[in-house]
């Protein structure tokens, strides 16, 4: 069915920190007519977020690349009938596998419980026990969040991730072998840096990178992929400079 849209203009949130980005097209969505649609450039494949549009919202969410890869991944959202939001009591967000590729699982939790703030909960909904994320949470974040089923039966499975503790790890037997300030770059520029920098390093050395925001979501990121040992150190946290050592763990 063709949807006719009025005129509408490109957002760009990429000079967004990531949680604002989340927030603020969330929002949109949910004030979005019946019909018509707008435009987000992102920095990233923002994937997750059309599975969390339609966790939230329902299967109402058209969802159109205009641009892949690079830099500037844009999409075309809209909105094509009117639905009531679903009750977000006492959780942050709401994640329904149900639809989504099971290979694309990982990439949804951990890329939106690294935006989470503590002591807030996440929760997620599949048609089976999600075993391997449960266990990734278990190996990378121990101690530092609450798993708990809140539904199990037949097809549906609903639990609850608490983040209950902020990380922040020393070491020391390292040598500090690179440093950089990434603020002037743009968040794409930022990851291609900081991930350079890590694959650069040996283990037993480390990085400090200095940042205009805290870049919590990358530490996630980084526990869920990264098949090196490392630890993150804050040494400023914010508000205006937050500064970062990584070291790469000796085996």
């Amino acid at each position: 069915m063709s949807v006719e849209n009025n005129p509408i203009e490109e957002l760009d949130v990429r000079v967004l920190v990531p949680i604002k980005r989340h927030e603020k097209l969330v929002k949109l969505f949910g004030e979005l007519p019946a019909g018509q649609s707008f435009i987000f450039i992102n920095d990233h494949d923002p994937i997750p977020l059309y599975y969390e549009f339609k966790s939230i919202y329902g299967d109402v969410v058209g969802w159109e690349y205009l641009n892949r890869g690079g830099r500037e991944w844009k999409v075309k959202v809209t909105r094509t009938e009117d639905s009531q939001a679903r009750e977000m009591k006492d959780i942050a967000t709401l994640l329904d596998l149900r639809n989504a590729d099971k290979k694309e699982w990982k990439q949804i939790v951990f890329h939106r419980y690294g935006m989470m703030e503590t002591d807030t909960t996440m929760e997620l909904i599949s048609r089976e026990d999600p075993v391997e994320i449960k266990e990734i949470f278990k190996t990378k974040f121990g101690g530092q969040h609450i798993w708990s089923y809140k539904k199990e039966v037949p097809d549906e499975y609903v639990v609850h991730i608490k983040k209950v503790v902020k990380s922040g790890l020393g070491d020391d037997g390292f040598s500090v072998v690179n440093e950089m300030d990434i603020r002037p770059y743009p968040p794409t520029e930022r990851h291609e840096m900081f991930y350079k920098a890590f694959a650069d390093i040996k283990p037993g050395e480390a990085f400090e990178f200095i940042n205009d925001h805290d870049p919590k979501p990358l530490y996630y990121q980084m526990e869920a992929e990264s098949k090196e040992p490392f630890r993150w150190e804050y040494l400023e946290k914010g508000p205006e400079v937050w500064k970062v050592r990584v070291v790469k763990v000796k085996e």
